[in-house]
């Protein structure tokens, strides 16, 4: 539906308002491409994005194109870059004053743990686990967890961004240590719930433990089954094929996936 929904934002009779009902649409086909993996559309829709915020009046449009745009780079490989663009795009927002301060915080935040999440992969250590304190930092000026301009920001994101960030830093141990302050109940989206015990698994596959990685990711596929369907699930649920003999339906599972036809 995306197409039709970006058309009629399109014709809008405010230029203002189109520019920025576009930048918005496009912001989420560039989300919904990331998840499927089409990372040239990914990097299509998200230039389009920020084009049309650029046209508009709203700062948190642009920062938010901005980690689309960051985000896009990253997937191609482009870790520096990526990272300069959304932790430019976070400080930026620092001196805004025309937006509310709860949803400048939240978009700024996730400026943050994004750039956090791109220095791990790069393997930045010193870079990571500062950016990591910066998202810290602006959630507690949050107090809490907050579903604000279609993305989620808080305390507990930013303990999911530090399970990343550690398992991406080769520290499986400290990954299941930080989601073991997590109460994925909590988590205020099926998607978020699913990311939690995806990011358990990784470490503990990292960690070289298959049953606790099977069983985490079993419990992602209740949370949200479309998410145990990309790339990096089935990678590791054909790696856990070798233990079928003491993992109870991880074949079936696996075919649920995708790994295997």
């Amino acid at each position: 539906m995306l197409p039709g929904r970006i058309a009629l934002a399109q014709a809008l009779g405010d230029p203002v308002r189109a520019t920025t009902a576009v930048a918005e649409l496009y912001t989420t086909a560039a989300r919904l491409c990331i998840k499927l993996g089409e990372d040239g559309m990914a990097a299509v829709t998200a230039d389009r994005a920020l084009t049309a915020a650029l046209g508009g009046a709203d700062a948190l449009t642009v920062a938010e194109a901005h980690r689309m745009v960051s985000s896009a780079w990253r997937r191609q490989g482009h870790f520096a870059r990526a990272t300069d663009v959304a932790v430019t795009a976070a400080q930026h927002l620092t001196t805004d004053r025309s937006t509310d301060r709860t949803n400048r915080l939240s978009v700024q935040g996730n400026l943050y743990a994004t750039a956090a999440y791109t220095a791990a992969k790069q393997g930045d250590r010193h870079t990571a686990q500062a950016l990591i304190a910066e998202a810290e930092a602006t959630a507690g000026q949050l107090g809490g967890d907050a579903l604000l301009r279609g993305t989620v920001f808080g305390p507990s994101q930013v303990l999911l961004h530090r399970v990343s960030v550690s398992y991406l830093l080769g520290d499986a141990g400290q990954a299941i240590e930080h989601a073991r302050r997590i109460d994925p109940a909590a988590l205020p989206t099926a998607e978020r719930r699913a990311r939690y015990w995806i990011d358990v698994a990784r470490a503990f596959d990292q960690w070289g433990k298959p049953n606790r990685c099977y069983r985490a990711l079993l419990a992602a596929e209740q949370a949200a089954p479309q998410e145990v369907r990309r790339g990096s699930v089935q990678s590791m649920a054909a790696t856990l094929l070798r233990h079928d003999r003491v993992l109870p339906g991880v074949r079936a599972f696996a075919q649920r996936a995708g790994a295997v036809a």
